[in-house]
């Protein structure tokens, strides 16, 4: 039987978040329709499963003016393209069918976090992303309530799809990771931005005793610099709090040695402020790590009664979380193990498979 062409954007695959989506998603589908990758030649043929795709090359930056004039010419006849990101095309392509994922809504629910030419254009892409596309594809009931607020989709549209963990994460993985770690330490995942809010993250670190800084230091895994709208605070507290020589920051780190960091660590802490989704929670849980997470956002919904919760506004609060959890023996396994059993509500075949069914009945239905 002939497959359907499926068109995907992949350009973004070796970014975080997005990057870890298309890396878990795209192997499955792979075998359910022909594949035709949009990207890096070079960055997609290193993955095994690329060899039964066809990739076309598009190393257009994404959100540029270039990426939607060169869509019109690039992306081929296809029963359906999918866009993993709000930046579907604006001008009219060879796709049948449009299909994308809008992870949050970060760009118009923090409006002041961004430029306003900017915030101009993102809301020109979701609006355009939302009436172009036959479907959307969000990761949580709480971005299912963004796009209902800040957009004119419909929630007959909207398909809510949790993403998956990782199987790595499930057992200890000693990959050399080639950065100097502390010996015990707190550990926090994501990009030095402001919605991250690092910044209460510090101050509550900082407010521990002398003697527990000592013990433990704070590790922040993620890129700290490169950004539109960084998080400049951030290092101006450091320095003025004479913290250099506490906080780790570890840079981009291959997925592979992932697990290892995170299996080391004594804590997970998760301050952030806005999020779709929120796979770091989940990652630390499958690695046996207690989790300390702010109450924002979709956080509560992806880790359930797993995570101790904080106001990401209380850096009082989450000192107070923080000290518990270092010190309690008895509710550390007691958390561990709530994290063990919530894990098994996420895996990325029940994504995968979640996918493979919307995107056929999309390119089945005569609407």
């Amino acid at each position: 039987m002939t497959k359907d062409t499926l068109v995907v954007d992949a350009r973004m695959i070796n970014n975080s978040g997005i990057g870890t989506y298309l890396k878990n998603i795209l192997p499955i589908i792979s075998d359910e329709f022909h594949l035709i990758l949009l990207g890096n030649k070079d960055e997609l043929s290193v993955f095994s499963w690329t060899h039964k795709c066809k990739i076309i090359a598009f190393n257009a930056k994404i959100y540029s003016f270039t990426e939607q004039i060169k869509f019109q010419k690039i992306v081929p006849k296809c029963a359906l393209l999918w866009c993993p990101h709000f930046n579907v095309p604006l001008l009219p392509v060879k796709a049948k069918k449009i299909i994308c994922t809008i992870h949050d809504l970060n760009h118009l629910a923090l409006r002041k976090n961004y430029f306003y030419l900017k915030y101009l254009y993102a809301k020109l892409l979701y609006t355009n992303a939302v009436r172009k596309s036959n479907k959307i594809i969000t990761v949580s009931n709480f971005s299912k309530i963004e796009l209902l607020k800040y957009t004119n989709a419909i929630t007959a549209k909207i398909n809510v799809i949790y993403c998956g963990v990782n199987n790595m994460f499930y057992t200890k993985n000693n990959v050399e990771t080639n950065i100097e770690l502390p010996l015990h330490y707190i550990l926090f995942v994501g990009n030095v931005k402001p919605h991250k809010n690092l910044i209460t993250l510090l101050k509550a670190y900082n407010s521990l005793s002398e003697e527990t800084k000592t013990i433990y230091k704070l590790v922040i895994l993620g890129r700290k610099e490169g950004f539109v709208t960084p998080d400049k605070n951030i290092f101006a507290y450091i320095d003025n709090h004479n913290l250099r020589s506490n906080v780790y920051f570890t840079g981009h780190i291959d997925n592979d040695k992932l697990p290892s960091i995170y299996s080391k660590a004594k804590l997970f802490v998760f301050p952030s402020l806005y999020e779709g989704f929120g796979l770091p929670i989940l990652e630390a849980m499958a690695s046996g790590i207690p989790v300390v997470s702010s109450n924002a956002a979709s956080l509560p919904e992806v880790g359930g009664d797993a995570s101790i919760y904080f106001n990401p506004k209380n850096s009082v609060e989450l000192k107070e979380k923080i000290e518990i959890m270092l010190k309690d023996e008895k509710m550390r396994i007691e958390y561990i193990e709530k994290g063990f059993n919530r894990i098994k509500h996420f895996s990325w075949e029940k994504s995968s498979t979640a996918h493979i069914k919307l995107f056929k009945e999309i390119i089945n239905s005569t609407n």
